[in-house]
């Protein structure tokens, strides 16, 4: 701090400070004169510094620190190899009051320390950098500064480990939770920097700086399945919050928290949490040994390296989606436009509609919902166009819990269409306009093969590209997953796709569209069960269902159920097979209940609305044969 500083911050001139200093100052007024004493003394001007004997030791070092738990955990570290080394730490503190840390920097000049450890409040306290560099003394600057030489925790490098091991484990919902430190931003660039390095996508609603209970939906909606924390008082907050909630770590989310070696209580937290101990102690002595290696020019300064291990693992595991088995949906996703009639339109005819709806459809889409319904996790693959109605699409099976990772758009069409004429009777036909469904490719289910890791059954429909589903099929059976194939729209099926398919379910006339050499149902299902298929279930509307396998072939009577709407019958009932069957039911036991659910469907308006969910289902079951919830 020289003269000409003191009067840019007095506003006079350098004349009226040397005045003033040196006591000559009878024609300048009181108010001015005490101005300029007060800010001499403030940032500890002397003029006589030229003076001072700069060869002489004094054997202290200043450190300026910023009122941080990134320094003041490291300070103890500071202290004590100063004090080893026979030096006198000289502590001032800024309080993030960029004034005070000027008046800081001014006073360490007249102690006659020998070398500085400054912990700038920012970027722009580095402006006062030139008072330092003046007093021709070594400095360490601590902080992730644009300034090289400057030394800091390695928080960016942390949060990568700490993310990447969560990436490693499956997971791809991943908060972060930002402390309020100097840490906050190189955390959350390492954070990014894995999301980036594993293409998933960064999300700024997943960056946290304030918990409150509202977390805990975010865990069960499975909108968060892990978390990074640069704080660990926040990750002890957390874990508090969820166990409110009855949400436990690692089961139902996963935390990996940062925790520095000063903090010793909360012991029991430590033992259940998975934190990287950052060595805040270890990281004093280096920048102190750094700072006395240039004052003695003993030895090069050498950068400071932190060893990436958790402590534990306590708090980390695999999504709790992951550990349980799922449904995966391959198929059609349409808009339906639903045309009502007292008749279903025939050739020659002029047909008047009592009513027309639009709503989300395609057999894709409604198996997904109604297995989600049923209580399960489902992931649907399919194409939509880039037109309004895809956006339909997405907030309907957001809204009924379903996975859309792969789900595609094609900007070359637009989403299908079904159009569907119901007559009073409840009988329906449908005509389908494939749109983008037509684009569902081999190549496309390739690159989504990770969706059918931890999938028990495989759900397929014939409305999509032939090529489609035989890579459906194959891709399941490499995975470990029974498939559920509906024939729809296909007059003959290959031989190589016959024998990869675990539930053939077709209706009468798909049935005999497959085998028209055959007379007989039994003599149908008799010929396919010779090609490969494992299960054969013929769908027979009011008349129930046919059975035909390796051990058995047995009917099946309808539930008694009054009907509005047949449409979409066959995907009510595949979706409660499917979910029964993972459920460990019998193929028995689950053939009745999912007669029950699509009996549900056919006796309400429309089809994803009118899916059976779990609770009622088996409520109504409960009534009428509460044996066949029972497993065998």
């Amino acid at each position: 701090m020289n003269i000409r500083d003191i009067a840019k911050l007095a506003g006079v001139s350098v004349s009226t400070v040397s005045k003033i200093v040196n006591k000559k100052d009878a024609s300048i007024s009181k108010e001015t004169r005490e101005r300029v004493l007060k800010i001499v003394h403030e940032y500890n001007y002397t003029p006589y510094s030229s003076t001072i004997n700069s060869g002489t030791s004094t054997g202290s070092i200043g450190i300026l620190i910023n009122s941080s738990k990134y320094v003041e955990h490291s300070l103890k570290g500071i202290i004590n190899y100063a004090q080893q080394m026979g030096y006198s730490p000289i502590i001032f503190d800024s309080l993030g009051d960029h004034k005070q840390e000027l008046k800081n920097i001014t006073s360490l000049g007249t102690k006659q320390v020998e070398g500085i450890i400054w912990d700038p409040i920012n970027e722009s306290s580095l402006k006062n950098l030139k008072h330092v560099e003046a007093l021709d003394i070594p400095i360490v600057l601590l902080g992730n500064l644009q300034d090289e030489s400057s030394y800091s925790l390695p928080y960016e490098e942390i949060a990568y480990f700490l993310t990447k091991q969560l990436i490693e484990r499956k997971h791809k919902r991943i908060a972060c939770i930002v402390g309020t430190d100097k840490n906050m931003d190189p955390f959350l660039s390492g954070y990014k920097k894995a999301l980036f390095e594993y293409n998933l996508k960064f999300n700024d609603s997943l960056v946290i700086d304030t918990l409150d209970l509202s977390i805990n939906d975010f865990i069960i909606d499975r909108q968060i399945s892990g978390f990074v924390s640069a704080d660990f008082y926040k990750s002890i907050e957390l874990y508090n919050l969820t166990m409110q909630s009855g949400l436990k770590a690692p089961k139902d989310y996963s935390l990996l928290s940062i925790r520095n070696n000063a903090e010793l209580e909360f012991k029991n937290y430590q033992d259940a949490l998975s934190t990287i101990t950052i060595n805040n102690t270890g990281f004093g002595e280096h920048v102190c040994r750094t700072l006395i290696s240039l004052i003695t020019k003993d030895e090069e300064p050498k950068p400071f390296y932190e060893k990436m291990v958790l402590d534990n693992t306590k708090s980390l595991g695999f999504p709790a989606e992951n550990e349980r088995p799922k449904i995966l949906v391959v198929g059609s996703i349409n808009m339906d436009t639903y045309l009502y009639s007292s008749k279903i339109p025939h050739n020659g005819a002029t047909n008047f509609l009592s009513n027309l709806s639009k709503r989300p459809g395609g057999k894709g889409l409604n198996q997904a919902i109604g297995a989600a319904k049923l209580g399960h996790q489902v992931r649907l693959i399919g194409c939509v166009g880039s037109d309004s109605e895809s956006n339909t699409m997405f907030q309907e099976l957001k809204k009924n819990s379903v996975n859309t990772e792969g789900i595609t758009r094609s900007d070359d069409t637009e989403t299908g269409q079904a159009y569907i004429s119901v007559e009073s009777s409840g009988d329906s036909m449908i005509s389908i306009l494939p749109g983008a469904n037509a684009a569902l490719s081999p190549t496309i289910l390739e690159n989504k093969q990770e969706l059918f890791s931890n999938v028990k059954y495989c759900l397929v429909q014939t409305e999509i590209p032939i090529d489609a589903v035989e890579m459906t099929c194959t891709l399941a059976k490499e995975n470990g997953a029974k498939t559920i194939l509906k024939p729809s729209a296909s007059k003959k099926i290959s031989d190589s796709l016959l024998a990869k398919i675990n539930y053939f379910i077709p209706n009468e006339e798909e049935l005999s569209s497959v085998c028209p050499d055959y007379k007989t149902i039994e003599e149908k299902a008799a010929f396919l069960i010779s090609k490969g298929v494992k299960n054969v279930i013929v769908t027979l509307g009011k008349q129930g269902c046919f059975l035909k396998n390796a051990e058995q072939e047995k009917y099946f009577s309808a539930a008694n159920f009054s009907t509005i709407d047949s449409t979409g019958a066959s995907d009510a009932f595949i979706s409660a097979l499917s979910a029964y069957l993972l459920r460990d039911y019998c193929l028995e036991k689950a053939i009745q209940i999912a007669i029950y659910a699509a009996g549900f469907l056919v006796s309400r308006d429309g089809i994803t609305t009118a899916l059976v969910d779990r609770t009622t289902l088996e409520s109504y079951i409960a009534k009428k044969e509460p044996n066949l919830l029972l497993k065998d």
